[in-house]
C-alpha cells in the first residue's frame, strides 16, 4: 500500500509542478494520467499492484464528477447563457434522445450476442458527454462563449437525465418491471431523479450561501478554510440527493449554478480550492482506471466493440447534434465541433458498474464496449483539444463567426 501511495504521490507533485506547460499541449490531463496507470500497471512496469473492485472505482469517479459538474457550473457565465440557452436545451431535449436511439440502431446492427434491452442500456450507458474529459475545451477562452458555456450545461445535465432512462431499462432487463408500468415507472423515475436532485441542488446551495455570506461578513471564516466551503458544499448536494432517491449529478450542477450566482463577490476565492481538488480526484480517478481497467482491457480486445466505439463518437453522437443545431444561425464548423467535443469518461463509468452489478448475460461484451469507447475518447479529445480549439478560434476571429441564435 505505501509503495503505492509513494508514486501516486510523487507522479502528482511532478505532474503538478508543469501542468501549466502542458495544458497548452495535446498531452495533458486524463490521457497522461491513464497513460501513466497503464505504464505502471500489471503490463506496464508492474510497479502498481491495486486491488479496486468496481464499486470503489465508481465511488471514485462519482466523487469527482459531482464536484467537477458543481464547479463547472459555479464558473459559468448566466448572462452569455441566457443570451443562447437554446443550444444546450435542444442538445438535451432533442439531441439526447435522438443519440440513444441512434446508439440502439447502431448496436442492433453491430452486436449479434446482445439482447435488444442491454443494447438500449448500452446506448444509455455511453450517450452522456463528460464533464471533466471536456473541461480543456469548456475552460478554454479562445472557443467563443456561447460555445463553450453550451456544452458545460450540455455535459453538466445529460447524466442525471441518463439515469432515469438507464434505470427504466434496467428494470425491465432484469423483470423487475412488467410491460405495463412502463409509462408509470418512466414518470416516476424522470420524477425522483431530475426533480428530487434539482430540489436538493437549490435548497443546500441557497442555505450554504446564505452562511457563507454571513459568516464572511463577521470575519469568522479564516483564509485557509476558505477552501473547504464549495468542495464540502457539492458533496452534500450530491449525497443529499442520492440518499432521496434523486440524482446526485443534477444536484451538484443545479446547485452550481445557483452558487455562482449568489456568491459573485467572494466565487473566485472560494472555487480554488474546489477546482484543485477536482483535479487532483481527476488524477487518482483516471490513474486508477488506466491501472484496474485499461490494462486488463487488451485480454478481452473484440472487434465488435472497437467498431461500436469508433460509431459512438462519431457518427451517433455527431449526427443528431448537426440535425438538431440546424436552423439555429451557427456554421458548419460550430455544428462540428460542437458534436465532436462529446467525450465519454466518468459518467458511462458509473453507469456500467451500475449495470455490471446486475449479472446480466451480456455483461462483458456491454464492458469492453463501454472501457473501449472511454479509451478511443480520452486519446482522440485529449489530443485534439487545444488544436481543434484554436483553429476554431481562429476561423471565428476570421470572419466565420455568426450572432448568437435568437
Amino acid at each position: 500500500m505505501y509503495s503505492d501511495l509513494a508514486i501516486f504521490a510523487a507522479f502528482a507533485f511532478a505532474y503538478s509542478v508543469v501542468a501549466a506547460r502542458l495544458e497548452k499541449t495535446p498531452l495533458n490531463g486524463a490521457i497522461i494520467f491513464v497513460a501513466f496507470g497503464l505504464a505502471c500497471g500489471p503490463i506496464g512496469l508492474g510497479i502498481i499492484d491495486l486491488d479496486v473492485d468496481a464499486e470503489g472505482l465508481r465511488t471514485l469517479a462519482e466523487f469527482t464528477l459531482a464536484l467537477v459538474l458543481f464547479t463547472d457550473a459555479a464558473n459559468a457565465d448566466l448572462r452569455v447563457l441566457r443570451l443562447s440557452f437554446r443550444i444546450p436545451s435542444r442538445l438535451l431535449l432533442i439531441g439526447l434522445p435522438l443519440t440513444i436511439l441512434l446508439g440502439f440502431v447502431f448496436g442492433v446492427l453491430v452486436f449479434d450476442q446482445l439482447s435488444l434491452l442491454e443494447i438500449a442500456l448500452l446506448a444509455t450507458i455511453l450517450a452522456p458527454t463528460d464533464a471533466a474529459l471536456g473541461k480543456a475545451v469548456v475552460t478554454n477562452t479562445a472557443v467563443p462563449a456561447r460555445t463553450r458555456e453550451g456544452l458545460n450545461v450540455e455535459s453538466g445535465l445529460n447524466d442525471g437525465i441518463c439515469v432515469p432512462v438507464l434505470l427504466v431499462f434496467l428494470a425491465f432487463a432484469t423483470g423487475s418491471a412488467e410491460e405495463g408500468q412502463s409509462t408509470g415507472l418512466i414518470l416516476r423515475e424522470f420524477a425522483s431523479e431530475i426533480g428530487i436532485g434539482a430540489g436538493v441542488g437549490i435548497a443546500c446551495t441557497v442555505f450554504g450561501s446564505f452562511l457563507i455570506r454571513a459568516a464572511r461578513k463577521r470575519g469568522w471564516i479564516g483564509e485557509i478554510w476558505m477552501q473547504v466551503p464549495i468542495p464540502a458544499a457539492a458533496m452534500t448536494c450530491f449525497a443529499t440527493a442520492q440518499s432521496l432517491g434523486g440524482s446526485g449529478f443534477i444536484a451538484c450542477f443545479v446547485g452550481g449554478l445557483i452558487g455562482g450566482a449568489l456568491m459573485k463577490k467572494d466565487k473566485e476565492e472560494l472555487l480554488r480550492g474546489a477546482e484543485v481538488t477536482g483535479d487532483t480526484l481527476a488524477l487518482l480517478t483516471w490513474v486508477v482506471f488506466g491501472v484496474a481497467v485499461v490494462s486488463y482491457s487488451f485480454e478481452y480486445f473484440a472487434w465488435d466493440a472497437l467498431l461500436y466505439a469508433i460509431l459512438s463518437l462519431t457518427v451517433i453522437r455527431m449526427l443528431p447534434v448537426f440535425l438538431v443545431l440546424t436552423r439555429m444561425g451557427l456554421t458548419v464548423s460550430d455544428k462540428l465541433f460542437i458534436g465532436w467535443f462529446g467525450p465519454r469518461g466518468l459518467a458511462s463509468i458509473v453507469f456500467i458498474v451500475i449495470v455490471l452489478n446486475e449479472n446480466l448475460p451480456g455483461g462483458e461484451t456491454l464492458k469492453m464496449a463501454v472501457v473501449w469507447t472511454i479509451i478511443l475518447s480520452v486519446i482522440a479529445h485529449g489530443l485534439s483539444a487545444n488544436p481543434l480549439a484554436s483553429l476554431y478560434a481562429a476561423r471565428q476571429k476570421g470572419g466565420d463567426a455568426t450572432p448568437p441564435a435568437k
